[in-house]
């Protein structure tokens, strides 16, 4: 499949800089997936939209304060470092900027040296490179007190307030970018979504940029995806499994909760505890699982993430969802609006 089907215009002001005021504020576009029907709402009246026993799932992750600016210790220029993903033994796939003045061996500090990351190889993602950190203490600390919260290049506009780009529930350290859909939440939302009998269940899937990198290949069948972490509890996948054998509705909060879901249960072992690394790329012909409505914001032209909304209706209903969207000046991307598949 061509990737330009999933191209479309959007005009610039489009794109939203800041959050809403009210994280429940935004708009909410409820798509029939099978239907194609079109409603609009606002997030508030999510509630309206969800019925006692349906199931809620969303990703807890947190992001972390992955960029970190630092110093060549040779030179002392400049250097930019994204951290995406912990390789174990203090190693981490990284993008580096500007990824040519690295060669193996060279050495960036952070701070006054209480952190350094020495360069030992290129990796598979262009700007990549994967570094070994030296540190005294704990890691995460040092990254909260000397890196900076990353957000998408397309936002400009400088975020007043940190936790704007942090789910209310976020809780497990560990993305280079926030599960947006959540970002619509408030405590007092879920709240009163759980005293109308909607079960709420977390899992954990951390976020990396390879969700959001652009597809490089004219076919889609020929793109890969960059891994991403995941778990899973026991209590949340006793919660799945009784709710589809109740015949109950499990609703996905945002693509990486549906692609979570989707990997576990192409697993042989069926729903139960587990975690592990999941590269699965969804898109339109792909069988569902377990996800039986989907809450996602409106995502990128030629994205992966459009591949999987799409999947998850069609191909026409988000494209004609998507010009509506366009046409009644919805806000896209991280900071924008939401929409409701169901």
């Amino acid at each position: 499949m061509d990737v330009s089907f999933f191209d479309y215009d959007l005009p610039n002001e489009l794109i939203a800089q800041t959050p809403t005021t009210d994280r429940t504020s935004s708009k909410l576009m409820v798509v029939g997936k099978r239907t194609g029907t079109l409603e609009h709402a606002t997030f508030a009246d999510l509630p309206s939209y969800l019925q006692s026993g349906d199931l809620l799932i969303l990703n807890n992750s947190r992001v972390r304060h992955a960029r970190l600016l630092g110093v060549k210790e040779e030179t002392g220029a400049r250097m930019e470092l994204l951290l995406l993903k912990p390789l174990g033994e203090d190693r981490w796939e990284s993008l580096v900027k500007p990824a040519k003045r690295i060669k193996q061996g060279v050495v960036i500090q952070f701070g006054n040296g209480e952190l350094k990351a020495i360069a030992e190889t290129p990796s598979d993602i262009a700007g990549g490179w994967i570094f070994r950190l030296i540190y005294d203490g704990d890691v995460e600390t040092l990254f909260q007190n000397l890196g900076e919260m990353p957000l998408p290049p397309y936002i400009r506009e400088r975020l007043e307030d940190e936790e704007r780009y942090q789910t209310v529930y976020s809780k497990e350290i560990g993305s280079a970018a926030a599960p947006t859909a959540g970002l619509h939440f408030t405590e007092e939302l879920l709240s009163k979504l759980q005293k109308q009998g909607v079960e709420v269940g977390y899992v954990t899937l951390h976020v990396g940029l390879g969700t959001f990198r652009p597809v490089a290949v004219d076919q889609i069948e020929n793109h890969t995806m960059h891994s991403e972490y995941y778990e899973l509890s026991d209590a949340v996948a006793t919660q799945i499994k009784c709710a589809k054998a109740d015949g109950r509705r499990i609703i996905a909060v945002g693509t990486t909760t549906v692609r979570t879901l989707e990997t576990i249960a192409n697993q042989s072992e069926g729903f139960r505890e587990t975690s592990g690394w999941t590269d699965i790329f969804i898109y339109p012909s792909y069988t569902f699982k377990i996800v039986d409505a989907l809450i996602t914001n409106f995502h990128l032209p030629k994205s992966t993430l459009l591949m999987l909304v799409s999947a998850f209706s069609s191909r026409n209903t988000i494209m004609k969802a998507y010009k509506e969207a366009v046409d009644k000046e919805y806000r896209f991307f991280s900071f924008g609006d939401a929409m409701l598949i169901e």
